[in-house]
């Protein structure tokens, strides 16, 4: 397996780890151990931890443009920003990809992740602009609707029939049950 290759499959491993603890909850020996690698090596492909959560954190971003052009090929307009949130709405059903992308705006208080997160979601909101020629304000309100379909999926409000997680799971066509 080349280098690239086992960098791919220790982010997958990170990516599950990383959603569980955290950048300071998670050992690079439980990272390493889902590998199938040596701590050393793990240590070879990333220099550090954090090097590899900021990977991870990319990885995230990734995830989401890729699903996103799928979604949005042959499509403009409305029809590409549904199509965009549905896919988004099946990404995040993925408990993983859902709690890496949290712990990754939790850890913004370092800069570098920050930096990070911002140029994933420059790069998403540039994506969704180009496809959709949507404005400022509706692109505002895709990503918040987002965000509201991640609080809603990590609180599996799915579960929950009262009235107000109703509304908060459920609140356009982007988000749905």
């Amino acid at each position: 397996m080349s280098a690239d290759q086992r960098r791919d499959q220790v982010l997958d491993a990170a990516l599950i780890e990383f959603a569980q603890g955290g950048l300071a909850g998670t050992s690079t020996d439980a990272i390493a151990e889902r590998a199938g690698i040596s701590q050393p090596y793990l240590f070879r492909l990333f220099g550090t931890k954090r090097e590899m959560f900021i990977a991870a954190a990319s990885r995230c971003f990734d995830n989401i443009a890729e699903a996103f052009a799928v979604a949005a090929d042959g499509l403009a307009g409305l029809d590409a920003m549904r199509a965009m949130g549905e896919s988004y709405h099946g990404l995040i059903a993925d408990r993983d990809n859902l709690l890496a992308q949290l712990q990754m705006y939790a850890a913004c208080g370092d800069a570098d992740i920050r930096d990070c997160a911002r140029a994933g979601f420059r790069k998403l909101y540039n994506q969704v602009s180009a496809a959709t020629g949507a404005g400022p304000a509706e692109l505002a309100l895709f990503f918040a609707r987002g965000m509201l379909c991640n609080v809603a999926t990590a609180l599996q409000l799915d579960e929950v029939e009262e009235p107000w997680a109703q509304a908060l799971r459920d609140p356009d066509p982007f988000c749905r049950e």
